[in-house]
């Protein structure tokens, strides 16, 4: 099972990602996550990309592409894996395909921009982990801290309004023509993201069941 997740900023689709991770035990690979933890660290890569995710803009495609054609070489990625913001544009798109990965199944999670606004201004996200929670549709069971490793939470500073319609703008351009690439390929499944958690969960599994028959 290769499954790619595609979305606006805050659709979902990281959520969904975990679900699908631990109901398939594959696992899931979010770019984002990555990238925060080489700029968290410090590292020559994660300086060189906190320039530009501050700034609600794309990380530079050869960056990117190098660490995700890594990551996908290790072990437990053999069965199957998520990718939750990646490819990002049709280019890496393309290099994904040149690096002989075969996507069985896109999933594009859709939601109006005025609601994305909304989430993302409620979301907290754990710097020492990654996990990612929302005071209203996810809410930690710690609080104000992680359930996984007990740090405290945080709002990114990407998830300010002015950087959030940025991110939007930039999405619509860079990012929305890969449902048509995928789409194209026979691959790409809409599903409409819903407020409560479960109901965009459901829709989710549906399309899972079509493709997989599991």
């Amino acid at each position: 099972m290769k499954i790619i997740f595609l979305g606006a900023p805050g659709a979902g689709k990281g959520t969904q990602s975990e679900i699908v991770s631990a109901q398939y035990g594959i696992p899931a690979i979010s770019t984002g996550a990555i990238i925060r933890e080489a700029i968290a660290k410090g590292t020559e890569m994660g300086l060189a990309a906190k320039v530009f995710t501050e700034n609600g803009e794309l990380v530079p495609d050869d960056v990117v592409i190098g660490i995700i054609k890594e990551r996908l070489s290790e072990d437990d990625c053999k069965n199957g894996f998520i990718l939750d913001g990646f490819p990002r544009t049709v280019t890496q798109a393309e290099a994904l395909d040149a690096m002989g990965v075969d996507i069985d199944l896109v999933i594009s999670i859709e939601v109006a921009d005025k609601d994305i606004v909304k989430r993302m201004s409620g979301r907290r996200v754990c710097a020492n982990c990654g996990a990612s929670y929302h005071i209203v549709y996810k809410p930690s069971a710690k609080k104000t801290k992680c359930e996984k490793c007990g740090k405290r939470l945080s709002i990114r500073s990407d998830d300010k309004p002015e950087v959030v319609l940025e991110r939007l703008s930039v999405y619509h351009e860079r990012t929305e023509p890969l449902k048509d690439f995928y789409k194209n390929k026979g691959k790409c499944v809409e599903v409409q993201g819903q407020e409560i958690l479960d109901d965009t969960t459901a829709l989710v599994r549906q399309q899972l069941e079509k493709a997989f028959g599991k």
